[in-house]
């Protein structure tokens, strides 16, 4: 579930929608959580799947570490991809602010971290990442780490309306974690390895 403070808008013929914030997100907030209402569907089930459907998994879902497709139930599966995204995966199926968002602002991910299966050349934003590679979080993960690990202790100090949908066994993940008594887990393992 994405978070309650956004809408879909348009954005423009050349992206098409996009999640924007309708009020002050602080970074460290929870943005979006796997939910029970969240799809899964097995690269066996995809190939079995008409071609429609296919083309909007395709679209609109990304790939777990499993390699499973994973349609989002609601807009979050509109959330754009930009080198500067303000948002960031964990490893524990939520994404946090990396950053603070202003309302009329979008909520983007790079999708170098959503196991994409082709590559695909991206607005140029003036970084030196151009491409969007299947393998990127194999390259940039100890940069996402980073940025995670500066804004995960921020959890538990900005209001999470989302915190109620993370289970109790993540709770305690990310209180041990806050607590010092266990390591914050790599965006790394998230990595789907195709072969």
């Amino acid at each position: 579930m994405i978070h309650p403070h956004t809408e879909l808008q348009f954005i423009s013929e050349e992206v098409g929608h996009g999640v924007v914030a309708t009020q002050f997100i602080p970074a460290g907030t929870i943005t979006w959580v796997l939910d029970k209402l969240d799809r899964e569907f097995t690269p066996e089930q995809f190939q079995k799947m008409n071609e429609l459907y296919q083309h909007i998994l395709d679209t609109y879902s990304f790939r777990n570490s499993q390699g499973n497709f994973v349609l989002c139930w609601d807009h979050g599966r509109f959330v754009n991809h930009s080198f500067k995204s303000n948002c960031l995966s964990t490893a524990y199926d939520f994404e946090i602010a990396i950053r603070d968002i202003q309302p009329g602002e979008q909520l983007t991910d790079d999708y170098g971290y959503l196991n994409i299966s082709t590559p695909f050349k991206a607005a140029n934003e003036g970084t030196r990442r151009k491409t969007v590679y299947p393998d990127d979080l194999k390259n940039h993960y100890k940069a996402w780490d980073k940025k995670l690990a500066d804004h995960f202790p921020k959890i538990p100090n900005v209001p999470q309306p989302l915190a109620p949908l993370l289970s109790a066994k993540t709770q305690k993940e990310i209180q041990k974690v806050l607590d010092g008594k266990k390591p914050l887990a790599s965006i790394l393992e998230l990595y789907y390895n195709p072969s």
